[in-house]
């Protein structure tokens, strides 16, 4: 059984409908999530989406912020929805994906983690506290469902953890996205499930990599400032099974675009 996952903040969904279809025409994922779909759930394009040949879909959303959506080619069903921090903002949805009668789901967990605000104190700016506990609670829920092998978590996570993810390793360490203390919590949480990060494992680690470009960089490519923000994992039974991964990031150059680009990983269970 072979399938694909991508990822993709889309920063308003009915804004970029367009630039959805033309990703998906040329890319073809099985399974598409979204995050920051800024809509509520009765202003969802269902139909646009239906149209490019997503026969099942899953929301989450508010109007104008935030929000997530899981749009599958493949038979799905919603697993359920969490909430980190106790805020009560849509960050978080899962699917369960059906595999075939004789085989079981793979649970595919779309995730929005909260930016964190402008300064990293939790004294002074809240929002950055909300992140922390956001990935603390996290942790704490990835503990809690170490009896399920078949996952995979995708989503912008808003930590980019390794030096090689951002454009300045020293000059980001005090910016949010980048600090310390948010790698550390970041990192509780993929230990606390043995997740496996399946962009690393395909891109070596050493090798800079960015998923996220500020809008305010007039020639984003020329600057190249960039922080990788947008994560797949997997546990490590279907971590094994992935056969490829492409970061996308052509998708950056099209017109009134997204400040991310979309992440794919193709899997092949290889099961009968």
């Amino acid at each position: 059984m072979r399938f694909s996952v991508a990822t993709w903040n889309i920063n308003s969904v009915r804004k970029r409908l367009d630039l959805i279809a033309r990703f998906v025409a040329e890319h073809q994922p099985d399974v598409l999530c979204l995050q920051e779909t800024k809509c509520d759930d009765t202003s969802f394009p269902h139909e646009a989406l239906s149209a490019m040949g997503f026969t099942h879909m899953e929301w989450h959303g508010q109007k104008a912020y935030h929000g997530i959506a899981t749009l599958s080619r493949l038979p799905m069903s919603r697993h359920e929805t969490r909430d980190f921090n106790g805020t009560g903002e849509p960050r978080h949805l899962s699917v369960s994906l059906e595999m075939g009668k004789r085989r079981k789901p793979v649970i595919v967990h779309n995730f929005y983690v909260p930016a964190g605000g402008d300064e990293p104190d939790t004294e002074s700016n809240p929002k950055f506290r909300q992140k922390l506990d956001y990935l603390t609670g996290m942790s704490e829920w990835a503990q809690e469902s170490g009896r399920n092998k078949r996952m995979v978590l995708v989503g912008d996570l808003n930590v980019a953890p390794l030096e090689t993810d951002v454009w300045s390793h020293k000059q980001l360490l005090k910016v949010v996205s980048h600090t310390p203390i948010e790698v550390e919590h970041l990192n509780r949480a993929q230990d606390a499930h043995d997740w496996v990060d399946v962009v690393r494992a395909h891109i070596p680690p050493d090798e800079k990599l960015y998923t996220w470009w500020s809008y305010r960089s007039r020639n984003w490519r020329a600057s190249n400032r960039g922080r990788r923000l947008d994560h797949i994992w997997a546990t490590p039974t279907i971590a094994a099974k992935a056969t490829s991964l492409n970061v996308v990031q052509q998708t950056r150059d099209w017109q009134q675009t997204s400040d991310h680009v979309p992440v794919v990983a193709t899997f092949d269970l290889g099961e009968k």
